[in-house]
């Protein structure tokens, strides 16, 4: 595996990353992932070097972060760096922003989350969570 560098971080990312966006699933439905083949994925990936996983809140409906919460416990876990993201589009309240990382640290059965992307921002969304205090508020979380 190649690895990058990546600004001042102490750590490389791997070439290659593991995104679960488009996981594989049952009889077509996106919700149902087939957690057979996803595993034996991701773990392929871990096993042969990828240290970035990424996921969101809204992935196979809701599902991917939980798949991956429970295929990272262990040691796994502490193989990647795990990047999940803000769902900006549902926030309407600054309590929305503990209530949403809140909810995916309990689905991914984790303690921290390495990277939280604020996800599908648009003029519209980042005027409101900005002015939520979003940038604040993350730098404390």
């Amino acid at each position: 595996m190649q690895y990058r560098a990546f600004g001042r971080l102490d750590w490389k990312p791997s070439a290659l990353g593991f995104g679960a966006m488009r996981l594989p699933v049952l009889d077509g439905d996106p919700k149902r992932i087939d957690l057979e083949h996803a595993s034996a994925m991701l773990q392929l990936a871990i096993d042969e070097g990828v240290n970035y996983v990424d996921t969101a809140y809204p992935y196979h409906g809701g599902a991917s972060e939980g798949f991956i919460g429970k295929a990272l416990e262990g040691a796994n876990r502490k193989k990647v760096k795990l990047a999940t993201k803000l769902p900006c589009w549902l926030v309407n309240r600054a309590d929305d922003f503990d209530r949403f990382l809140d909810e995916q640290l309990t689905r991914l059965r984790t303690e921290k989350i390495d990277f939280y992307l604020l996800h599908s921002l648009s003029k519209g969304t980042w005027s409101k969570v900005r002015d939520l205090g979003v940038l604040d508020w993350a730098e404390r979380a």
